[in-house]
């Protein structure tokens, strides 16, 4: 049985570009990191830090616990080293656990040949200690061993929270091309909005960009709504322990009446699913709706805040030239309208950004899937510049 308070070395991942923003978070909650890469933050943390981790990061994908790190030079070596691991110290014979590997060597052509050597070598472990062996299967509903190999260097891991952190666990209907919660919020602290001057989002289509705005600025965070992480499979785990972390996280929400947030779309039907995924949020009361043409969304005077579009990026043939209106629009709304504010357009097509009619004071990368994506910040003055 493992010690939940024993501090080893846990990587915790994020999608490419968004590093900056995780390290911010992981820094707050009190951890000075060991290293930063691309895709994530490497921290000396105990199982109880995981925890705690899981419940609070916006911006991560997963926190995985190192267990064992070795040299590994080929596949044929792969189920001996592994079978030699104590893997009955973290996983219940009666449990059930999957396998997930990353590997960059030679002598393997697919990872799918790793996950079954590794799933291998734990059953025909425990098979000879105990009789008998756990279940194991693809989905990740119980216990999750990562490995990670990169040439000749092997690290397996405990991924503590199972299913990816970068669904927040409450929006039950993502409507039309979704951002992932994840990156809306590694967008929202692009934008160095301060929680407490107005966050505007016309387009808003199922509201995440509004939402996640709204759960920063109360101190709602993840863990709220979520109950399935995988280091609840984890031997020594003590439910008590975490039903006491997820009250703590219930003790930090600070409502804040006086905050604006508004989220405009002109489809009935994205305004009721952004609505129903607020009220599951439990922030319903903190966003003010519109049903309407995004040039027609209020815009209160004082103070001044943020605007953030994510307007649709014209992926298929023909929706780019219908677009370039829409762009246009967007950048003459903001000149007339949104005087004193910063504006930001998240977008995948730079060629359509050209379309705003405005110049950008910072291009912020990020990836959006697959998709090479800019959010484009504009210094929207009052008066000229000069002034």
């Amino acid at each position: 049985m493992l010690d939940f308070n024993q501090k080893e070395k846990v990587f915790v991942t994020c999608k490419d570009r968004s590093v900056s923003y995780l390290e911010k978070e992981i820094r707050e909650l009190g951890f000075v990191p060991d290293s930063v890469s691309r895709t994530g933050v490497e921290i000396r943390a105990s199982l109880e830090d995981c925890m705690d981790l899981n419940l609070h990061l916006r911006t991560a994908s997963h926190v995985l616990y190192e267990i064992k790190s070795f040299y590994l030079h080929h596949a044929d070596d792969i189920y001996r080293r592994m079978k030699a691991i104590p893997w009955e110290e973290y996983l219940d014979v009666d449990g059930y656990f999957s396998v997930n590997s990353v590997v960059d060597n030679e002598s393997v052509t697919t990872p799918l040949i790793v996950n079954v050597k590794v799933k291998d070598a734990i059953v025909d472990r425990f098979r000879e200690k105990f009789g008998r062996r756990p279940d194991s299967g693809s989905d990740f509903n119980g216990l999750v061993f990562q490995v990670f190999w990169k040439e000749n260097h092997a690290n397996v891991y405990l991924n503590t929270s199972g299913d990816t952190l970068a669904k927040h666990g409450y929006r039950k209907i993502p409507g039309k091309a979704p951002m992932m919660e994840d990156l809306a919020a590694a967008t929202i602290y692009a934008t160095e909005w301060n929680t407490r001057v107005p966050f505007i989002n016309p387009m808003c289509g199922s509201g995440t960009l509004a939402i996640e705005a709204a759960l920063m600025a109360t101190k709602r965070y993840p863990g709220l709504y979520r109950d399935h992480y995988a280091f609840q499979f984890i031997l020594g785990y003590d439910p008590m322990a975490y039903e006491a972390k997820v009250n703590k996280l219930k003790s930090k929400i600070t409502e804040i009446p006086e905050l604006k947030i508004i989220a405009s779309d002109i489809s009935l039907q994205a305004i009721s699913f952004a609505q129903e995924n607020a009220a599951t949020a439990g922030v319903e009361h903190m966003i003010q709706f519109e049903i309407c043409d995004f040039a027609d969304t209020p815009i209160p005077e004082k103070p001044r805040g943020v605007i953030v579009f994510n307007p649709e990026y014209g992926e298929r043939l023909g929706e780019e030239t219908e677009l370039e209106e829409i762009y246009r629009r967007m950048g003459d709304f903001m000149k007339q309208k949104c005087a004193g504010y910063r504006g930001y357009i998240f977008t995948g097509n730079m060629q359509l950004a050209k379309k705003v009619g405005l110049k950008a004071s910072r291009r912020i990368e990020f990836w959006n899937g697959t998709i090479d994506c800019r959010l484009l910040k504009y210094e929207l003055y009052q008066g000229s510049k000069a002034d």
